[in-house]
């Protein structure tokens, strides 16, 4: 279906001059559209021929002026369009085909694991090789294929729950220390607020014992202070009694 339409495709955008695909298409009014080169050469040659008389349109044979010409971009377009197309279905047709004997790749040899037409199946490198259509062979693959793929989709399914799993520890994990550094944070923090308080009392106490060992001090020198101002006024009287006469130190 697809190559009818191809086909019939080609024909409409084939120059009927030169019969291959129009390349700069000009069109006149009777609707046949022509190679800028080919409508010029025939319009030049039937001029020369008639005696400079109007052309005529070689498939219908309409008589035409040269102003008549135009240039169809809407054709151009469809045969660009076209050329992709047939490049393409030819590169696909001819991937189909075997390179060596050009004939159609049918069958597949399990033995060298290649796609192989029927000359290649009679050749001396493929004689005595197991060979199925390829048909088959496409669905025995295609039925292994489902069976790796199903198995790797299983695999797929184990890795994304491991892969949840360890996203769960790895979450519960990370809550569990960030309990734990919260909870050092607290015992430090208590052990701080307690070794302040300590420090704060032994602070108080030294300073107390500071005070009180300070104080008697203090007294303990006052009293010296006054000992000694008594031993001095001693010393002063006893010098004194010393420097006086005999009778008034017995006396006294």
């Amino acid at each position: 279906m697809a190559s009818k339409l191809l086909t019939n495709i080609e024909e409409e955008v084939t120059c009927p001059i030169c019969l291959d695909l129009l390349k700069e298409p000009l069109s006149l009014d009777c609707g046949h559209s022509f190679c800028k080169a080919c409508i010029a050469a025939e319009n030049k040659e039937y001029m020369t021929s008639q005696g400079g008389k109007k052309s005529s349109c070689p498939v219908c044979q309409i008589a035409y002026c040269s102003g008549e010409l135009r240039p169809n971009r809407h054709v151009a377009n469809i045969v660009e369009r076209f050329r992709e197309v047939k490049v393409t279905s030819e590169a696909g047709q001819k991937r189909n085909l075997c390179e060596r004997h050009e004939e159609k790749l049918l069958l597949f040899c399990k033995k060298d694991g290649k796609v192989i037409c029927w000359v290649c199946e009679r050749s001396q490198e493929h004689r005595g090789h197991e060979t199925v259509p390829m048909e088959e062979a496409v669905q025995e693959y295609q039925e292994k294929l489902q069976t790796a793929l199903q198995k790797l989709r299983e695999e797929q399914q184990e890795v994304e729950m491991l892969e949840a799993t360890l996203r769960e520890e790895r979450t519960s994990w990370k809550d569990q220390m960030q309990n734990e550094k919260r909870h050092v944070q607290a015992q430090f923090k208590r052990l701080k607020t307690i070794l302040e308080c300590e420090e704060l009392r032994m602070v108080q106490k030294v300073e107390s014992e500071e005070k009180a060992v300070l104080n008697t001090l203090a007294v303990t020198e006052d009293e010296l202070v006054q000992q000694s101002q008594l031993v001095r006024d001693l010393v002063s009287e006893l010098e004194h009694r010393l420097q006086g006469s005999a009778i008034d130190m017995l006396q006294e």
